[in-house]
């Protein structure tokens, strides 16, 4: 499972961003590698579709798609947090599986 935590170096969020991830993995026995990505400049922001620091995504996925336009801020996910819940992680790791043993079952 590919996982990335896209991020505006300095961010404050970063880290807890990673860790509460960290923590959710454990809890699944899941392990997997988190790239973090650091992102500089306006012209990556909205070449990687940047809504705002932290982004984690799961396989590609945003673990909360946003509405916001592509650049370098902030984010503010739907727990007024920095950092997306916990329970967030879950369904997103959830649905995550289910499309990997959905798309391996189509192809067996």
């Amino acid at each position: 499972m590919k996982i990335e935590i896209l991020y505006v170096p300095g961010c404050p969020h970063q880290q807890p961003a990673f860790e509460r991830l960290a923590k959710v993995l454990a809890s699944e026995s899941l392990s997997a590698e988190i790239s973090q990505v650091a992102v500089n400049t306006e012209g990556e922001a909205k070449t990687l579709l940047f809504p705002g620091s932290p982004t984690i995504r799961i396989k590609g996925k945003d673990v909360e798609p946003a509405q916001n336009a592509p650049g370098l801020a902030c984010r503010l996910y739907s727990n007024l947090s920095g950092v997306p819940s916990e329970r967030t992680l879950r369904l997103a790791i959830t649905a995550t599986r289910k499309r990997e043993r959905h798309g391996s079952e189509k192809t067996i």
